[in-house]
């Protein structure tokens, strides 16, 4: 499943597949630099179909950290155990509200 993007409710989701790695790397950050993107507040990064995490995924979550304005709140949701387990490790919650 590629990655996928959506806005609701004054939202922006971004839908991972089932590995968020490298070679995800172009569409993850096509996803977030959208420039109607830019205009929100919230987005949502959802791991729901995500089964494997690498540390390329790491990067490209603190690159669209560091490309969005402090103040843009990003929340890492649906987040499986195995996922969760690597973001908690790696100290991401310092940087983003992780479920």
């Amino acid at each position: 499943m590629p990655i996928s993007s959506q806005l609701q409710n004054g939202e922006f989701t971004i839908q991972i597949g089932p590995k968020f790695d490298f070679d995800a790397t172009r569409e993850f950050r096509e996803a977030y630099e959208f420039d109607e993107a830019k205009k929100h507040n919230i987005y949502n990064v959802d791991f729901r179909d995500t089964e494997y995490m690498d540390s390329s995924g790491l990067g490209m979550l603190l690159n669209m950290r560091d490309f969005l304005d402090d103040a843009v709140e990003i929340n890492l949701i649906n987040c499986r155990s195995q996922v969760k387990k690597v973001l908690m490790i790696s100290r991401f919650d310092k940087k983003f509200t992780i479920d």
